[in-house]
């Protein structure tokens, strides 16, 4: 007889419990749909809201200025170097290549010699390294110039001050 109630109880209490749970999943149903319905209906009135205006672009005429640079300013290294092949070094070098390899170094100057420069290649026997010379200069200002168009090929370029 025990067993009997026990079993009803059970039943009872898991028909109470499952009758409870569709109410709850009702209203989750009902607050989705809710919210679906006021952003749906958002959406409408920002559409309507959202009108462009074109504003003319106004243009202003660009005024070029030319920056000069000191050339006091740059740096340069000074190193003592024997010239390994070329015409002569001058004061002011504009370096585009070190290697340790000579072979490395004359292949830069031999792409340097087709592209129409006079390049050199200059041995620092202090830090066993090859120079690449791309110009040479008696002065530190044109050697300055030399060095920034050098740049856009080459942007490690420097210059070297012969001892």
């Amino acid at each position: 007889m025990k067993k009997y109630v026990v079993l009803c109880a059970g039943l009872c209490a898991t028909l109470f419990l499952a009758s409870c749970g569709s109410n709850k999943e009702s209203a989750y149903r009902k607050a989705y749909e809710k919210a679906k319905a006021q952003e749906q209906t958002g959406n409408q009135e920002n559409a309507e809201e959202n009108t462009y205006t074109v504003t003319p672009v106004v243009t202003t005429p660009v005024t070029e200025t030319r920056v000069v640079d000191n050339v006091d300013n740059v740096s340069v290294r000074q190193e003592s170097v024997t010239l390994v092949s070329g015409s002569g070094l001058k004061d002011y070098s504009v370096i585009v290549g070190s290697f340790s390899l000579k072979a490395n170094a004359e292949s830069l100057q031999g792409r340097l010699v087709a592209a129409g420069y006079s390049a050199q290649i200059a041995y620092n026997a202090d830090r066993n390294m090859y120079r690449v010379v791309a110009s040479t200069f008696a002065n530190k200002a044109d050697a300055v110039r030399s060095r920034n168009d050098f740049r856009a090929t080459y942007p490690d370029a420097w210059l070297l001050y012969a001892k």
